[in-house]
């Protein structure tokens, strides 16, 4: 359990003091997109693990041998490291390739590549059978995009790269709540990741991913309302600001987005991904029931700055 130290409250007929705790004990979180240490998928993992839920990943196949014996071999010991000094092991890790819905769908050329051929049904639908036949999930994260023209300008970015961007980043959140909808215990939580790029131009994140995560947050207010009345699940969607992880250090320029955050936000630190890790335990936790359909930005206060307050800010001199 991850107990925040807000305050201690003193409760009537009790001996001592308590904390308000996140417990997710007796909980099913699946955290799809995770094949590493070093992103927030991860640190997100980490931190529901430590809120006492038992942890499963769904990772992309070209990177599941990989991932597996990094794994195996303890490359990932250190960050698999818990607090109380136990190691997080992960319950299952599926096979998942978020741009095909039905293995039907999925080219046969791909199907049977080597990287593809012994997973059985890597397929949103083949996941939410998996999932169905382990007993059911409680808390679905997902922690996916991909954009294979992200370097380009959207001027330039074909038809097929911007809507392969939103399938891959976008319509993936939409299947997997319309998926794992049914096979989610009553009052589940589903939760996404997405970036200042849905509200802000940002130039150099090309490719369609600004739209696809514009299109997750919009999703999700929508998805918020038919998954609460259908089955009474909560949909949120974390906006993280910029962090350096693999992915987007490959974008080219993060580093630069991280100093311009740094330099302009109410909070200068740079933001860590064990405090998107901990907004995640929370808003999966019971503490976190009356919120959904919601973007809840963890960046430092950046998304609150109407103006630049740096040094380079005509402004101020």
């Amino acid at each position: 359990m991850i107990c925040l130290g807000i305050r201690e409250i003193n409760q009537a007929n009790h001996n001592g003091p308590t904390m308000l705790q996140i417990d997710l004990s007796g909980k099913h979180a699946l955290v799809a997109g995770v094949a590493d240490d070093g992103g927030f998928g991860f640190a997100i993992a980490k931190h529901l693990a430590m809120a006492g839920a038992k942890v499963s990943v769904a990772t992309w196949p070209p990177a599941l041998g990989i991932f597996k014996t990094m794994l195996e071999r303890g490359k990932l010991d250190a960050s698999l490291a818990m607090p109380d000094g136990s190691k997080l092991s992960f319950a299952k890790i599926y096979p998942l390739d978020a741009e095909y819905d039905r293995l039907e769908d999925v080219p046969a050329e791909l199907r049977d590549s080597r990287r593809y051929r012994d997973l059985g049904d890597f397929t949103m639908s083949g996941l939410a059978a998996a999932i169905a036949a382990d007993g059911g999930v409680d808390i679905v994260v997902h922690s996916l995009a991909n954009g294979s023209e992200v370097k380009k300008p959207l001027l330039e970015t074909s038809r097929k790269g911007y809507l392969s961007a939103v399938s891959a980043s976008a319509y993936s959140n939409v299947s997997l709540v319309s998926q794992l909808g049914p096979v989610t215990r009553k009052q589940g939580s589903f939760l996404s990741l997405s970036y200042m790029a849905a509200e802000r131009a940002v130039p150099g994140y090309g490719g369609g991913m600004s739209s696809a995560k514009a299109a997750l947050e919009s999703d999700t207010r929508l998805l918020a309302y038919e998954a609460g009345r259908k089955w009474g699940h909560r949909v949120n969607v974390i906006s993280a600001g910029p962090y350096a992880s693999r992915a987007a250090s490959a974008i080219g320029f993060i580093d630069q987005m991280i100093d311009y955050c740094s330099r302009n936000a109410p909070l200068t630190e740079h933001l860590t991904a064990e405090e998107v890790g901990a907004t995640a335990a929370f808003l999966s936790s019971p503490l976190a029931s009356g919120i959904t359909g919601t973007t809840v930005y963890v960046d430092k206060g950046y998304a609150a700055m109407g103006i630049a307050v740096d040094k380079e800010n005509p402004a101020k001199t």
